[in-house]
């Protein structure tokens, strides 16, 4: 066994991935066999270092010279430092460069009455390199020099003489000394224990537009989906027509439709909450804590078959949903916007650490469009999970079969079409593939990284059960003829792309839970300075996102059943590629920040996005 030179609970001082920057940290554990130590910053990130990226805090030695002029104070005057705080600090370095700009903050507290200077603290916030992942929440003035008085002591003298500027010199396993500029920032919090990595890497990119694009999209999206269902009613369903007139304000709301929204989306918490199915564990947050799901999406999806099927029989008229589509979408639409108002308010009262970074913009709108708690909880109740894999998802099905018992009525059938039968099990398929997998949603971007706002819950509760069911509307009074090897030819474009999404997401989902695992020895890989490795084989090795291309293949089966006289059947299409590109430039830039140089040899290892010689 090899020897293990620091133990759990041990406080030592941790290289920053990808540079020469050290912070305190706690050690949580040991890999013997991947001989790599598990620790968690201040913050909440935990990261695995190798032994040489660690000292020991006795040995971890601060020297300082100063390179500024002197300055004469008065003998009465209590010293004051000049220098900006390090939360301020701009990072001049090109995100093409490794290296980084770096501040330490030497803290001092003051003695009004007494009139005596005492040093609290020495402390390092350099701000680290540009591959960072991003996650920290803020900045916090903490002790990381206990141990080192002595040379606290001679910085300090130092610092009687000068503006408040210092050069660290890096010790001498770190390579050449540099100088960089240092602050003095008086003490806040006293009983600091880890240091946090620097507010520079705190700073996130505003999606959508930022603050200007998140007003356009609370106007637009209601609009949008108002539009294409007021749109599939005409004769000429056609996304280039001009805008129907709107039928009078009474023909918007409806007792009844708000009441059979309600009534289904409590079904779907009871089967929620019921205690059936598999526990999971979601991914570390910045604290370190991992949440834990109820992961019973298939059993859920199961019941509801079985009690719609029990309606059907007991004389339920299902066709309501197609007769009454917009005013169910308008009474979807007023329960996301009330949920939206309260997940923005109780937002306020949530810990900073459970906030999302993408959210905390300090832009009302922005915010509450984007979301600004990142896992919203009552109890043990996870409202953002539960909205985005319950009823929306599962209403998708429920309103396709409403259409095809709608298509039965108004043309006279015995049975749905041919090409009604296809639209509904494909889109079946996919939904009860993803509730039988659900446990993946939990490395998505939507769980790990997007707060609960305004742009998921509508997304969840009015987007998917509206617009994802546009072709089986359509078809309701256009049936669309299809002949046996044109209904061969879609049915195996269907089956080549649920494959490569099912077995792009199966390789990711197994190399991201556990990368040494045996089975997996054979891909290949490309390491990262955070200790995590980037996937360069099977189909992670065709596209980045092969994922994506399974996605979309089976999207084009979806639209071909209903021919191509009008474009609006083929709106699911149009919008998903839409989609996948914005997703893809998020990822592309997430990434280049956290993986920094290893992401630009990945890029070229894997140079094509997600059409293989396309895109």
């Amino acid at each position: 066994m090899p020897t293990v030179k620091y133990q759990k609970g041990d406080m030592v001082m941790g290289r920053w991935p990808g540079s020469n920057l050290y912070y305190e940290v706690k050690v949580l554990g040991f890999d013997a066999n991947e001989q790599l130590y598990t620790v968690i910053y201040k913050d909440g990130t935990e990261l695995e270092l190798r032994e040489q990226d660690i000292k020991s805090i006795l040995g971890f030695q601060v020297r300082s010279r100063s390179r500024s002029r002197s300055r004469s104070r008065s003998p009465g005057r209590p010293r004051r430092s000049r220098s900006r705080s390090p939360a301020r600090t701009t990072r001049r370095t090109s995100s093409r460069t490794s290296a980084a700009v770096a501040t330490v903050a030497i803290t001092e507290r003051k003695d009004t009455k007494k009139d005596e200077d005492r040093l609290s603290s020495l402390q390092e916030t350099k701000a680290p390199e540009n591959n960072s992942n991003n996650k920290h929440e803020k900045t916090e003035e903490n002790n990381t020099a206990n141990k080192v008085n002595e040379s606290a002591a001679m910085v300090e003298a130092e610092a009687e003489k000068n503006q408040g500027r210092y050069n660290l010199r890096r010790r001498k396993d770190d390579g050449e000394s540099k100088p960089v500029e240092t602050k003095l920032e008086p003490l806040e919090k006293k009983d600091a224990k880890l240091a946090a990595p620097p507010a520079a890497i705190l700073s996130t990119p505003l999606d959508f537009g930022g603050k200007m694009g998140a007003y356009f999209w609370l106007l637009f999206l209601p609009a949008w989906v108002l539009f294409i269902v007021l749109q599939v009613n005409q004769e000429d369903p056609s996304l280039t027509n001009v805008p129907p007139p709107l039928p009078p304000l009474e023909a918007f709301l409806d007792a009844q439709a708000l009441g059979f929204v309600l009534l289904w989306i409590l079904f779907q918490v009871l089967l929620y909450i019921l205690p059936v199915g598999k526990l999971s564990e979601g991914m570390p947050l910045r604290s370190g804590k991992r949440l834990k799901y109820r992961t019973n999406g298939f059993f859920a999806i199961v019941v509801s078959c079985v009690v719609v099927a029990a309606a059907v029989h007991l004389g339920v008229d299902l066709t309501y949903i197609y007769s009454n589509f917009l005013q169910l979408a308008v009474a979807s639409f007023l329960i996301s916007i009330l949920l939206s108002i309260y997940l923005y308010v109780r937002s306020h009262y949530a810990a900073p650490e459970q906030l999302a970074l993408g959210g905390s913009s300090g832009n009302m709108v922005y915010d509450f469009f984007k979301g600004h708690e990142l896992n919203p909880r009552i109890k043990d109740f996870d409202l953002k999970f539960f909205c985005e894999m319950r009823p929306g998802l599962i209403g998708w099905c429920l309103v396709n079969f409403a259409m095809a018992l709608a298509e039965m009525k108004v043309q006279g059938l015995d049975a749905p079409s041919p090409s009604m039968i296809l639209v509904n099990i494909f889109q079946l398929l996919y939904v009860v593939d993803g509730l039988w997998n659900e446990e993946a949603i939990l490395t998505t971007m939507d769980l790990m990284h997007d707060g609960f706002g305004f742009m998921l819950a509508f997304g969840d509760l009015v987007w998917v059960p509206f617009t994802y069911t546009l072709q089986a509307y359509y078809l309701v009074t256009r049936p669309t003829p299809l002949s046996l090897p044109a209904i061969a030819a879609i049915i195996t474009l269907k089956l080549v792309g649920f494959y490569i999404f099912r077995k792009s997401n199966s390789e990711k989902n197994a190399f991201r839970r556990n990368p040494a695992d045996p089975n997996l020895s054979h891909l290949k890989t490309i390491p990262t300075a955070t200790g995590k490795s980037l996937l360069v084989s099977g189909w992670w090795g065709v596209v980045r996102h092969p994922n994506y291309l399974g996605d979309l293949l089976m999207a084009l089966a979806w639209s071909l059943p209903c021919g191509f006289s009008h474009i609006l059947p083929w709106y699911y299409m149009i919008y998903f590629i839409i989609l996948l590109v914005h997703r893809d430039s998020r990822d592309m830039s997430e990434c280049r920040r956290k993986y920094g140089s290893a992401w630009d040899e990945y890029c070229r290892t894997v140079r094509y996005r997600i059409i293989p010689r396309v895109y």
